[in-house]
């Protein structure tokens, strides 16, 4: 097991470029572009999305601990970069992933408990047979190649929130915009550092003196204003220099943090990037239909006999 990150298999093996992930996933559509054509499905954040929304279900039938959650997220985004999403039943997968994660976080749960509830929650598309489960476990296993440790922004997030936040209410807001990430692809793309420094800096824009009311899902206008003053302040901390620097006492909490941004290895890129996916992630949320997905995914399921 690497307790390290930068040692991780998560970093060797299950970091990809935005080019690198659009080509495995292309290529498995290419593998048979009639099963695609004959199924046609949401774009990949909507279908994230709704992935989303039933680990939650699932998880809070359970009583599954949020970091258990988060990993079972990750390791249904490694397992569709391997498998064709219509080649699986999906809510066989999820009920899977819980399973599979809460035995690696140290929260076990029993095989029967998840298989009854699962078909408490998908009648129509769940076996009761738990051997349908223990087989879909090793398979997933099996095409993440056994890496199944994984690294959270969590602990970053709590190892800085108090250096930036004055309040709670700033906390777990940062705790909700990085459990909202687990719905893009960003867990695929950067270090779990980067991705809790752009959850604080997103709070630091949209509630700059720690007031309450906003929140990154709430409207176009604070998402435009995020966007504009968050990639202002990440690109400005790259160039500052001492003489620059306002005093400490004088700063402000966005200042501040771009100061200490300057005085790290942090990738601003990278930053700017994590920014901009996840505005735009907010904003193709507004469009999410769940019904229109889940008939969709369910069509298939049920065409191809993936329930049996």
């Amino acid at each position: 097991m690497a307790a390290n990150y930068w040692e991780s298999t998560q970093r060797k093996h299950w970091q990809f470029s935005k080019p690198e992930l659009a080509r495995l996933r292309q290529k498995l559509e290419d593998e048979d572009k009639n099963l695609v054509q004959a199924y046609p499905l949401p774009q990949v954040r909507h279908l994230s999305i709704f992935f989303n929304q039933q680990v939650k279900r699932l998880g809070k039938r359970l009583a599954v601990r949020q970091q258990a959650m988060a990993t079972a997220q990750l390791y249904i985004k490694r397992f569709y970069t391997k498998i064709e999403i219509r080649r699986t039943n999906p809510y066989l997968l999820v009920a899977t992933a819980v399973y599979l994660a809460c035995k690696m976080e140290e929260s076990p749960q029993h095989i029967r408990l998840v298989v009854s509830e699962a078909r408490s929650m998908w009648p129509d598309y769940f076996n009761t047979d738990t051997s349908k489960l223990g087989e879909c476990e090793f398979f997933l296993i099996s095409e993440m190649n056994s890496q199944m440790i994984i690294h959270q922004p969590y602990r970053s997030l709590l190892a800085l929130q108090d250096e930036f936040f004055d309040t709670q209410e700033e906390s777990t807001l940062a705790w909700s915009v990085v459990n909202d990430h687990y719905m893009t692809d960003l867990p695929l793309l950067y270090p779990p550092h980067i991705l809790a420094l752009t959850a604080i800096l997103l709070v630091l824009v949209l509630q700059p003196n720690g007031n309450s009311g906003a929140t990154p899902s709430n409207g176009n206008g604070n998402l435009g204003m995020a966007a504009q003053v968050a990639l202002k302040y990440a690109t400005q901390a790259r160039g500052t220099s001492g003489t620059e620097k306002s005093p400490a006492t004088s700063r402000t909490k966005i200042q501040r943090f771009s100061v200490w941004l300057s005085e790290s290895t942090v990738d601003i890129e990278a930053m700017v990037d994590s920014v901009q996916e996840m505005i735009s992630f907010y904003e193709c949320q507004e469009q999410y239909n769940e019904k229109s997905t889940r008939e969709q995914v369910n069509r298939y399921i049920k065409a191809r006999n993936l329930d049996k």
